[in-house]
């Protein structure tokens, strides 16, 4: 078979966290693999998103050799939560996090792509056709491992046969900035009784802006019965009503409870495309970079069987953490848990750092603590 282009290393699909990552992560490792990294879009490009960073994304950067690419924006130190029934815990977290919008954020990864030697297109992908050893995209574009990084509505999923995840594993949330403070440090969650699990958002990004949202289950948002705009600007405008937000759009989110097998033959599924989202609080951007890291990493480590590899990275990295967040999801079904849980983070700092590790990073919860979280719960008042 004679094909347009000399067989490249890594195919990369989408230019996010996820996307940019795998490129990044197979130069790393191998710095004379060729890889292509393809976006519908060109960069800069806004993307919906909380724009959260925590510390486990940094360090997952820092991996990367970019441990400075968000070193100007001021880190956030404080995190306050109020929980469904009112309870609330303000705290120092033990790592602070950093709030980027995606429009610099993924650019910014994207341009050290580029610099690593990655070479980045425009385009996008409508044909996969598997070889043997390799793969074709579009007919004309050859790779020996593809990582499809293409979001929450993953075209390159669908290509390859994975199904998209169950609606009850899909969240949906509009993201806005309104103006604050410019002191303002403190990461600000209020969770919502009604249509549970749902909570409003406002991260401060350290210029006088800030991050604000609203998300809820998907499910949920279709059982009110009214139009998806209304009901998510107006929890958002009732919930933050001192901070008007503009420039709002709406995102899915693919929960990891409901994540798909992460790929299929030579393609992998990284970051949104994989249902890679936290779903105690839709945190993304760590599992994006981690899991574009490693697919990236396999790709070009074990190119006779990435797809193999690459599992059992995501099984080291995030198995525990990820069936801790499977547990938790459904005991959080009931917004009594979560308020026995902040309650409980109230009263003990540790259990707070905790949490902030379960929601934020690939932490796990100690049966002590859970027993702990379990008995508030459960305790008449």
């Amino acid at each position: 078979m004679i094909f347009v282009e000399e067989m490249w290393d890594l195919v990369v699909v989408g230019g996010g966290p996820a996307g940019a990552a795998a490129a990044l992560g197979a130069r790393r490792v191998k710095p004379e693999a060729r890889v292509l990294l393809l976006d519908k879009d060109d960069f800069p490009r806004d993307k919906a998103c909380g724009d959260g960073i925590a510390a486990h994304g940094r360090e997952e950067l820092a991996l990367l050799g970019l441990p400075d690419v968000i070193a100007d924006y001021r880190p956030t130190r404080r995190l306050a939560v109020v929980s469904p029934g009112g309870a609330r815990v303000e705290a120092t977290v033990a790592r602070p996090n950093h709030v980027v919008p995606r429009k610099v954020f993924d650019a910014r990864l994207v341009d050290a792509a580029r610099a690593r030697g990655v070479e980045v297109r425009r385009h996008r992908v409508r044909k996969v056709d598997a070889h043997g050893g390799h793969v074709v995209l579009d007919g004309a574009i050859p790779a020996r491992a593809v990582v499809a990084a293409d979001g929450a509505n993953s075209a390159m999923r669908r290509l390859i046969g994975i199904p998209a995840p169950a609606e009850r594993h899909v969240a949906i949330a509009v993201r806005g900035y309104a103006d604050v403070p410019a002191d303002d440090d403190v990461q600000f969650i209020a969770m919502q009784s009604e249509g549970w699990p749902a909570y409003a958002w406002s991260f401060p990004i350290g210029d006088g802006t800030a991050n604000v949202g609203y998300g809820m289950l998907l499910p949920n948002l279709r059982a009110t019965g009214r139009p998806g705009r209304e009901v998510l600007h107006g929890r958002l405008a009732e919930l933050l009503p001192a901070l008007p937000a503009r420039d709002l759009r709406a995102h899915h989110l693919p929960l990891s409870t409901g994540r798909p097998t992460p790929g299929a033959g030579r393609v992998m599924l990284a970051g949104d495309a994989a249902g890679l989202i936290n779903p105690l609080t839709g945190e993304g951007i760590y599992y994006a970079v981690l899991s574009g890291r490693l697919a990236g990493e396999a790709a070009v480590q074990t190119p006779a069987a990435p797809l193999p590899a690459y599992r059992r990275a995501l099984r080291r990295s995030l198995g525990r953490h990820l069936r801790t967040t499977d547990a938790l999801a459904y005991a959080a079904r009931s917004p009594g848990f979560i308020d026995a849980a902040i309650t409980t983070a109230a009263r003990r700092p540790k259990v707070f750092d905790l949490l902030t590790e379960v929601g934020l990073g690939s932490g796990t919860v100690p049966l002590s603590v859970a027993l702990a979280v379990t008995w508030s719960w459960l305790t008449p008042r």
